[in-house]
């Protein structure tokens, strides 16, 4: 009997190793292929094989070739967002194998390049080191005191939904130097609730993500948003509300999708100042689709207020704004960009990939 018990634990223990040896031969092998694909400059089919094999990140091996994975995207799409997830999957991976020798080069090379193109590692500097408050944290603290007191003041300001927007963008400065930066722009939802919400369906379907502004006037404003013609003729609503080219329709079945417009919002009490972000529409009441501007520093027009509807404004990223603001322009009205002005994507602050795994 005994012999017996003997001989069935023996058997399940060389059952469990070969079963432990199969899944790392598995893992191996998608590791190798996936560093096989880099070569070919495939990044999402790697970052595929890895979430085949280890969709938690939960190896360091793993989380290494995903943030070259993540660097080699980062070096096409010139998106911070990429360059800091990868930052953040070397940081992962050296911590859960700090003797990963290709891991902290991977990341010091990573760091070099963003120091370079002015790409700081995190969004936010952190609060603590090991446990210690850093400069960053103890300043946070005594500014979250003041905010306390400051609350009042600010309840008569337009409020935030609390979800703001990034646009990735490219741009040509008129010295020919080329360029990327980022916007983030906070949305006044509770003033102007369906362009908020029309404005941030098309940025969830990916409307925006490699369209261009066709329009720059200097001094005034700076016009995107056409996802269909990219001229300033085209583009249209997300959501139905109620409205066809401007027009009273009972129903979204009596109007075709390219023609949906939504309701007039600009008597919400808000104004045209820098930075502010509004509808852009033809000189018909409720024509407002996709198209946007962003107003331009140092500029008031108070002509469009009422008119059109303000639902957001840039509050990180104004130099950006200032410097596509004093772009190259030409054509027949003289605000067209001689290079492109490109959103390259618009994405939530602090989104990270739609999916449930890390990278």
């Amino acid at each position: 009997m005994a012999d017996d018990v003997s001989s069935k634990l023996s058997s399940t223990k060389k059952s469990m190793k070969k079963a432990d040896l199969t899944e790392a031969d598995v893992r191996k092998a998608a590791w190798d292929k996936a560093e096989k694909s880099l070569t070919k400059g495939k990044y999402e089919g790697a970052l595929d094989l890895l979430r085949d094999v280890d969709s938690k990140g939960q190896h360091p091996t793993t989380l290494r070739i995903a943030g070259e994975a993540t660097w080699a995207k980062a070096k096409i799409s010139r998106s911070k967002s990429d360059y800091r997830n990868a930052a953040s999957l070397f940081r992962d991976s050296i911590k859960a194998n700090p003797k990963d020798k290709r891991a902290s080069t991977q990341y010091n090379s990573l760091l070099n390049e963003m120091q370079d193109a002015r790409i700081s590692e995190t969004v936010f500097p952190p609060m603590a080191r090991n446990g210690t408050p850093t400069l960053a944290g103890i300043v946070t603290v005594f500014s979250g005191l003041l905010v306390v007191l400051v609350v009042i003041s600010a309840l008569s300001a337009p409020q935030a939904d609390g979800q703001n927007v990034v646009f990735e963008m490219s741009w040509t400065n008129a010295d020919g130097s080329f360029e990327p930066g980022e916007i983030t722009i906070e949305l006044y939802g509770d003033d102007a609730p369906t362009h908020v919400e029309n404005f941030k369906e098309l940025v969830r379907d990916g409307s925006y993500d490699g369209t261009t502004y066709h329009r720059v006037i200097s001094g005034f404003m700076l016009q995107g948003g056409d996802f269909t013609n990219g001229d300033g003729t085209g583009g249209h609503a997300a959501v139905w509300d109620g409205y066809c080219n401007g027009q009273p329709a009972a129903s979204s079945s009596d109007c075709a999708k390219t023609a949906w417009t939504i309701g007039d919002e600009a008597n919400n009490g808000l104004q045209h100042e820098e930075y502010m972000l509004s509808m852009a529409k033809t000189s018909n009441a409720h024509t407002g689709g996709s198209q946007f501007f962003i107003v331009s520093p140092d500029s008031t027009p108070s002509h469009l207020d009422g008119v059109h509807t303000v639902f957001g404004k840039v509050i990180d990223g104004q130099d950006v704004v200032d410097k596509i603001d004093a772009i190259e322009t030409g054509g027949s009205q003289g605000s067209d960009p001689v290079y492109p002005v490109t959103l390259i994507d618009a994405s939530f602050s602090g989104e990270g990939s739609s999916s449930w795994w890390p990278f």
